[in-house]
């Protein structure tokens, strides 16, 4: 491949993990008593590698793109409304807009490959690759050069954005259908596993989804590398997605990880470098079928469990204040010793 992909390394500290462990079992609490969240900010303290992490200018990057794949009817809505919802978000309507602005989240919309003209404006990013993927069904949905453009599009966005983490979001008529075929080639699981209700097919247009699905997958019966796949397989926005994961994983920023198409995203990008999941905070188990079973296979452990299937990065946005939380405990929550707390009977030291 032309593009040059950045190298991330392993951050596993065992010396650092120690001094976490010990200063989030010597605060005030019985230990173990904040649950998930003491592992939350363990893993913050991991990847900013610090004992005292702050969270500096948080951003949430909603990629978009169509897919030529809508065209076969995989989505209960037309493919127009990409576009539509991308205005939506720059007007402040969309959810994941509300859920930004209520956090002080710097949200930024990316056109990777919408089949409309946007006007120049503030949050808008232009990086659109052509007018929405080709079909998949016929042919590649990308050409190598096209997805590669994607992947270097989404590590200069993070190039230019202030901050140590980035929230991940996504929006595209048909790119449910994009991420079950990159879970179900990359993974090995069958399609139908894979596969669910998007923006809400009822029993029989799922079932006519994954018979589309399994004619893609032997279509493309040959694209099993993970950049081979992507670009047999994905769309614009994903691939975009793909860079922005790389890239802030190379940076060691914190990526919060939204709902199944995001997580497609991750897949790929782990599978070009597997220590892209050591800096990935899972936001939430949607409700859309394949993404419990996508989230076992990386071995992640997500924040919330609402049911949420609206994609956008409304998870992300959701799961935010957790982060701030479990950074708040580590450094400002008192010790046994400083607070003049005495401890149990059985940890206290000897004297």
């Amino acid at each position: 491949m032309s593009l040059s992909l950045p190298t991330i390394d392993d951050i596993d500290d065992t010396a650092l993990a120690a001094r976490l462990q010990r200063a989030l079992d010597d605060k005030t609490k019985p230990q173990g008593s904040l649950g998930r969240l003491e592992a939350l900010a363990l893993r913050i303290g991991l990847i900013l590698g610090t004992g005292a992490p702050t969270l500096q200018a948080p951003q949430l990057v909603v990629c978009a793109a169509d897919h030529g794949l809508a065209a076969h009817g995989v989505s209960a809505y037309p493919s127009d409304v990409t576009w539509q919802m991308v205005e939506n978000f720059l007007a402040g309507g969309a959810a994941v807009s509300v859920l930004a602005r209520q956090h002080g989240l710097a949200l930024t919309v990316v056109d990777c490959g919408v089949r409309h003209d946007f006007a120049l404006r503030p949050g808008l990013r232009h990086a659109k690759i052509a007018p929405g993927s080709a079909d998949a069904l016929q042919g590649p949905a990308m050409s190598m050069a096209q997805c590669e453009a994607a992947l270097a599009n989404g590590m200069a966005l993070v190039r230019d954005l202030p901050g140590n983490v980035v929230l991940l979001g996504e929006m595209g008529i048909g790119n449910t259908s994009a991420a079950s075929l990159l879970m179900s080639r990359l993974t090995g699981l069958d399609i139908a596993d894979c596969t669910g209700a998007g923006t809400g097919l009822d029993a029989a247009g799922v079932q006519r989804k994954i018979a589309l699905l399994r004619q893609v997958l032997a279509r493309h019966a040959t694209a099993h590398e993970p950049l081979a796949a992507l670009a047999a397989l994905g769309g614009f926005e994903i691939a975009t997605l793909v860079g922005v994961v790389l890239q802030a994983a190379a940076e060691r920023r914190v990526i919060v990880v939204d709902g199944f198409i995001t997580t497609a995203a991750v897949l790929v990008a782990a599978r070009l470098a597997p220590a892209v999941l050591q800096r990935c905070v899972f936001a939430h188990r949607s409700g859309e079928r394949g993404h419990a079973l996508l989230l076992a296979h990386l071995k992640a452990e997500p924040l919330l469990d609402l049911g949420l299937r609206l994609g956008e990065g409304s998870g992300a946005a959701l799961a935010w204040p957790l982060l701030v939380s479990a950074c708040a405990i580590l450094r400002e929550m008192a010790s046994f010793d400083a607070a003049g707390v005495a401890r149990r009977a059985d940890t206290a030291p000897a004297h």
